[in-house]
Protein backbone atom coordinates (compact mmCIF):
# COMPACT_ATOMS: atom_id res chain seq x y z
CA UNK A 1 0.00 0.00 0.00
CA UNK A 2 1.63 3.21 -1.20
CA UNK A 3 0.18 5.45 1.49
CA UNK A 4 1.01 3.12 4.38
CA UNK A 5 4.55 2.22 3.26
CA UNK A 6 5.80 5.46 1.71
CA UNK A 7 3.58 8.53 2.02
CA UNK A 8 2.54 8.09 5.67
CA UNK A 9 6.14 7.64 7.00
CA UNK A 10 7.28 10.72 5.07
CA UNK A 11 4.38 12.82 6.34
CA UNK A 12 4.97 11.54 9.88
CA UNK A 13 8.60 12.65 9.78
CA UNK A 14 7.92 16.07 8.28
CA UNK A 15 4.94 16.84 10.52
CA UNK A 16 6.65 15.68 13.71
CA UNK A 17 9.79 17.71 12.94
CA UNK A 18 7.74 20.86 12.34
CA UNK A 19 5.55 20.22 15.39
CA UNK A 20 8.55 19.65 17.66
CA UNK A 21 10.22 22.87 16.49
CA UNK A 22 7.01 24.85 17.02
CA UNK A 23 6.40 23.26 20.44
CA UNK A 24 10.04 23.50 21.59
CA UNK A 25 9.41 26.46 23.96
CA UNK A 26 6.53 24.53 25.57
CA UNK A 27 8.66 21.38 25.67
CA UNK A 28 11.47 23.19 27.51
CA UNK A 29 9.05 24.87 29.92
CA UNK A 30 7.44 21.54 30.86
CA UNK A 31 10.89 19.96 31.29
CA UNK A 32 11.84 22.76 33.70
CA UNK A 33 8.61 22.44 35.72
CA UNK A 34 8.86 18.65 35.95
CA UNK A 35 12.53 18.82 36.92
CA UNK A 36 11.33 20.63 40.04
CA UNK A 37 8.17 18.56 40.63
CA UNK A 38 9.80 15.15 40.09
CA UNK A 39 13.18 15.62 41.76
CA UNK A 40 15.08 16.04 38.50
CA UNK A 41 13.18 13.40 36.49
CA UNK A 42 11.07 15.08 33.78
CA UNK A 43 10.83 12.08 31.46
CA UNK A 44 9.23 8.67 31.61
CA UNK A 45 10.74 5.86 29.51
CA UNK A 46 9.10 2.48 29.03
CA UNK A 47 9.52 -0.44 26.66
CA UNK A 48 6.51 -0.84 24.37
CA UNK A 49 5.78 -3.06 21.34
CA UNK A 50 5.76 -1.32 17.98
CA UNK A 51 5.34 -2.49 14.40
CA UNK A 52 5.09 -6.31 14.31
CA UNK A 53 5.62 -6.33 18.08
CA UNK A 54 9.19 -5.02 17.89
CA UNK A 55 10.12 -3.47 21.24
CA UNK A 56 11.16 0.19 21.49
CA UNK A 57 11.37 2.76 24.28
CA UNK A 58 8.51 5.24 24.34
CA UNK A 59 9.24 8.64 25.88
CA UNK A 60 6.66 10.77 27.67
CA UNK A 61 6.67 13.47 30.29
CA UNK A 62 6.59 12.02 33.78
CA UNK A 63 3.22 12.80 35.37
CA UNK A 64 3.48 10.52 38.43
CA UNK A 65 6.08 10.31 41.18
CA UNK A 66 7.80 7.08 42.30
CA UNK A 67 6.38 6.84 45.82
CA UNK A 68 6.18 3.29 47.18
CA UNK A 69 4.51 1.57 50.11
CA UNK A 70 6.28 -0.09 53.04
CA UNK A 71 6.92 -3.25 51.00
CA UNK A 72 8.56 -1.33 48.17
CA UNK A 73 5.62 -1.59 45.77
CA UNK A 74 4.57 1.48 43.80
CA UNK A 75 1.48 3.19 45.19
CA UNK A 76 -1.71 3.32 43.04
CA UNK A 77 -1.75 5.82 40.17
CA UNK A 78 -4.25 8.03 41.99
CA UNK A 79 -1.79 8.48 44.87
CA UNK A 80 1.26 9.07 42.68
CA UNK A 81 -0.30 11.56 40.27
CA UNK A 82 1.08 15.03 41.05
CA UNK A 83 -0.93 18.24 40.60
CA UNK A 84 1.43 19.33 37.87
CA UNK A 85 1.22 15.87 36.30
CA UNK A 86 -2.58 15.93 36.35
CA UNK A 87 -2.58 19.23 34.46
CA UNK A 88 -0.06 17.97 31.92
CA UNK A 89 -2.14 14.83 31.31
CA UNK A 90 -5.37 16.82 31.09
CA UNK A 91 -3.88 19.05 28.39
CA UNK A 92 -2.12 16.09 26.65
CA UNK A 93 1.23 17.86 27.00
CA UNK A 94 2.69 14.55 28.21
CA UNK A 95 2.50 13.26 24.63
CA UNK A 96 4.85 15.90 23.15
CA UNK A 97 8.09 13.89 23.70
CA UNK A 98 6.65 11.08 21.57
CA UNK A 99 7.27 13.30 18.56
CA UNK A 100 10.88 12.15 19.01
CA UNK A 101 9.71 8.53 18.68
CA UNK A 102 7.98 9.50 15.42
CA UNK A 103 11.09 11.27 14.12
CA UNK A 104 13.10 8.10 14.88
CA UNK A 105 10.61 6.06 12.87
CA UNK A 106 9.34 4.03 15.83
CA UNK A 107 5.86 5.57 15.89
CA UNK A 108 3.39 7.41 13.68
CA UNK A 109 1.28 10.46 14.40
CA UNK A 110 -1.85 8.30 14.04
CA UNK A 111 -2.14 4.62 14.88
CA UNK A 112 -3.06 2.26 17.73
CA UNK A 113 -1.54 3.46 20.99
CA UNK A 114 1.55 1.46 22.09
CA UNK A 115 0.46 -0.65 25.06
CA UNK A 116 2.51 -2.44 27.72
CA UNK A 117 4.91 -5.16 26.57
CA UNK A 118 3.51 -7.50 29.23
CA UNK A 119 0.25 -7.65 27.28
CA UNK A 120 1.84 -9.33 24.23
CA UNK A 121 1.30 -12.93 25.44
CA UNK A 122 -2.33 -12.10 26.30
CA UNK A 123 -3.48 -11.08 22.82
CA UNK A 124 -5.60 -13.37 20.68
CA UNK A 125 -5.21 -13.47 16.90
CA UNK A 126 -7.65 -10.60 16.38
CA UNK A 127 -5.98 -8.32 18.93
CA UNK A 128 -2.53 -8.98 17.47
CA UNK A 129 -3.63 -7.29 14.23
CA UNK A 130 -3.13 -3.90 15.92
CA UNK A 131 0.62 -4.45 15.46
CA UNK A 132 0.37 -4.57 11.66
CA UNK A 133 0.95 -0.81 11.63
CA UNK A 134 3.18 1.48 13.68
CA UNK A 135 1.72 2.64 16.99
CA UNK A 136 0.55 6.25 17.11
CA UNK A 137 0.59 9.26 19.39
CA UNK A 138 -3.15 9.41 18.77
CA UNK A 139 -5.51 6.94 17.16
CA UNK A 140 -9.03 5.92 16.26
CA UNK A 141 -9.65 4.52 19.75
CA UNK A 142 -8.35 7.73 21.35
CA UNK A 143 -10.77 9.97 19.45
CA UNK A 144 -13.62 7.56 20.20
CA UNK A 145 -13.31 7.41 23.96
CA UNK A 146 -9.62 7.07 24.90
CA UNK A 147 -9.45 5.57 28.42
CA UNK A 148 -13.19 5.87 29.03
CA UNK A 149 -14.01 2.86 26.80
CA UNK A 150 -13.57 -0.84 27.50
CA UNK A 151 -10.61 -2.91 26.35
CA UNK A 152 -12.88 -4.75 23.93
CA UNK A 153 -14.01 -1.50 22.31
CA UNK A 154 -10.44 -0.25 22.19
CA UNK A 155 -9.18 -3.33 20.32
CA UNK A 156 -12.11 -3.19 17.91
CA UNK A 157 -11.30 0.44 17.09
CA UNK A 158 -7.58 -0.37 16.71
CA UNK A 159 -8.15 -3.24 14.29
CA UNK A 160 -10.76 -1.25 12.37
CA UNK A 161 -8.11 1.44 11.89
CA UNK A 162 -5.59 -1.12 10.61
CA UNK A 163 -8.13 -2.43 8.09
CA UNK A 164 -9.26 1.01 6.94
CA UNK A 165 -5.99 2.95 7.01
CA UNK A 166 -6.01 5.92 4.65
CA UNK A 167 -4.85 9.51 4.35
CA UNK A 168 -8.36 10.88 4.89
CA UNK A 169 -8.82 8.74 8.01
CA UNK A 170 -5.54 10.04 9.47
CA UNK A 171 -6.61 13.63 8.74
CA UNK A 172 -9.94 12.96 10.47
CA UNK A 173 -8.16 11.52 13.51
CA UNK A 174 -5.84 14.54 13.66
CA UNK A 175 -8.66 17.09 13.76
CA UNK A 176 -10.78 15.01 16.14
CA UNK A 177 -7.72 14.78 18.43
CA UNK A 178 -7.43 18.57 18.58
CA UNK A 179 -11.11 18.73 19.44
CA UNK A 180 -10.69 16.14 22.21
CA UNK A 181 -7.70 17.99 23.69
CA UNK A 182 -9.74 21.16 24.14
CA UNK A 183 -12.65 19.20 25.61
CA UNK A 184 -10.29 17.06 27.78
CA UNK A 185 -12.49 14.00 27.27
CA UNK A 186 -11.73 10.35 28.04
CA UNK A 187 -8.46 10.97 29.91
CA UNK A 188 -9.37 8.57 32.70
CA UNK A 189 -11.35 5.36 32.83
CA UNK A 190 -14.52 5.30 34.99
CA UNK A 191 -12.61 3.56 37.81
CA UNK A 192 -9.01 4.75 37.42
CA UNK A 193 -6.86 7.85 36.87
CA UNK A 194 -5.40 6.13 33.81
CA UNK A 195 -6.64 2.76 32.49
CA UNK A 196 -7.12 -0.59 34.20
CA UNK A 197 -4.60 -3.26 33.21
CA UNK A 198 -5.54 -5.62 30.41
CA UNK A 199 -5.95 -9.18 31.68
CA UNK A 200 -6.62 -10.98 28.40
CA UNK A 201 -9.63 -12.88 27.09
CA UNK A 202 -11.53 -9.71 26.30
CA UNK A 203 -12.80 -10.84 22.90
Amino acid sequence: MIYKDFIKPALDFLFSMMAFIILLPVFLLVVFVLMIANQGKPFFFQKRPGLHGKIFKVIKFKTMNDKKDASGKLLPDSERMTKVGAFIRKTSLDEIPQLLNVIKGEMSIAGPRPLLSEYLPLYNSFQKLRHNVKPGITGWAQVNGRNAISWQQKFEYDVWYVNNLSFLLDVKIFFKTIQKIFKTEGISSPTSHTMEKFSGNQL
